[in-house]
C-alpha cells in the first residue's frame, strides 16, 4: 500500500480509494500506521483525527457516515507518509496474525456496538489533540483506535479490551502532562513574582 503513494501530495479521498471497498473500520485501521511508528508528519494528525471521529460517528449511529469535501481534499506530505505506512504495515501484518473472534460479548449487540463507537469517538478525540511534539501523544490513542477497529472488525473481545486499555493510558498521560504544565506555569509565576 505505501508503494503506490506517489507524487508530492495525497488527499484522504486517494487514501481511501487505495484502501478499497474493504470498509470503514479497516480505513481507520490504515489511518493509524502514522502514529504507530515515532515520525513526525505535521498536521497528519487533526486530518486524519477528524475522518476517525466521523468514522465512529458512523459506527455509534449505525449509520454510514459523511465525510465533508474539504477534509477528503486536503493534501498532506507524502514523503513521510510512505515511510511511516512501510514501516507500520509490517505491525498490521502481525496485529491481522493474532487478531481472532472471541470475548463475544464485548463485540455484539446495539448496546456494545454504541459503546465501542463512543470509545473510538474518544480516540479520534485525543488523536487531534494538538501535542504532535510530545513523544507517545499521538502513539497511544492511535494503538487504541487500532486495536478498537481491529477488535470490531474481527469480532475480537480481547483486542476492543487492549483498544480501552490505551485509551486510558492515554487519558492519564495527558492528566500528567497538563498537570506538568501547570506545576511549571505556577512555578515560573512564583519565580517572576519573586524577582
Amino acid at each position: 500500500m505505501a508503494a503506490t503513494i506517489t507524487g508530492d501530495h495525497v488527499t484522504v479521498r486517494e487514501l481511501m480509494a487505495r484502501v478499497g471497498e474493504q470498509g470503514l473500520l479497516l480505513f481507520c485501521m490504515f489511518l493509524t500506521i502514522p502514529f504507530l511508528v515515532p515520525i513526525s508528519i505535521p498536521g497528519v494528525s487533526t486530518v486524519f483525527g477528524a475522518v476517525i471521529i466521523l468514522i465512529a460517528l458512523g459506527i455509534t449511529v449505525n449509520r454510514i457516515p459523511w465525510l465533508p469535501r474539504p477534509l477528503m481534499e486536503r493534501p498532506i506530505a507524502a514523503a513521510g507518509l510512505r515511510e511511516a505506512m512501510a514501516r507500520g504495515s509490517k505491525m498490521m501484518e502481525r496485529l491481522d496474525r493474532i487478531v481472532k473472534p472471541r470475548l463475544n460479548h464485548l463485540t455484539t449487540g446495539a448496546v456494545m456496538n454504541r459503546v465501542n463507537g463512543l470509545v473510538l469517538l474518544l480516540g479520534g478525540i485525543l488523536l487531534i489533540f494538538p501535542l504532535g511534539l510530545i513523544p507517545f501523544s499521538n502513539t497511544l490513542p492511535g494503538w487504541g483506535i487500532l486495536f478498537l477497529a481491529a477488535g470490531i472488525l474481527q469480532r475480537d473481545g480481547v483486542a476492543i479490551l487492549i483498544g480501552y486499555l490505551f485509551m486510558v493510558a492515554t487519558i492519564i498521560y495527558f492528566i500528567i502532562l497538563a498537570l506538568g504544565a501547570l506545576a511549571m506555569g505556577s512555578g515560573i509565576m512564583s519565580l517572576v513574582g519573586a524577582g
